[in-house]
C-alpha cells in the first residue's frame, strides 16, 4: 500500500514537472518569434545583426534543452506506469 501512495505521489509530481516543462516550451517558442521580429526589423533598418542572432541561437538552444527534459519527464512517467 505505501508503496502504491509513494508511486502516485511521484506520478503527480512528475505531472507537475511536466506541466511546467510545457509552459517554459511555450514561453521559449513565443521568444524565438520575437526575436526573429526583432532580427526582421534591425535587418530592415540595415543594422548590426550580431547580437540579435546570437540571442536567437541561444534561445534555441535552451528550447532544444528544455525538449529533452521534457522527453526524460515523459519517460519516468512511463516507468511508473
Amino acid at each position: 500500500m505505501d508503496l502504491e501512495i509513494g508511486r502516485a505521489m511521484n506520478t503527480e509530481h512528475e505531472r507537475k514537472h511536466l506541466a511546467q516543462a510545457d509552459r517554459h516550451i511555450a514561453e521559449l517558442k513565443k521568444d524565438i518569434a520575437r526575436q526573429w521580429q526583432i532580427i526582421e526589423e534591425l535587418s530592415l533598418g540595415g543594422r548590426p545583426l550580431h547580437q540579435a542572432i546570437s540571442m536567437l541561437r541561444l534561445l534555441r538552444g535552451h528550447l532544444r534543452i528544455m525538449e529533452r527534459h521534457r522527453q526524460s519527464i515523459l519517460d519516468k512517467l512511463e516507468k511508473v506506469r
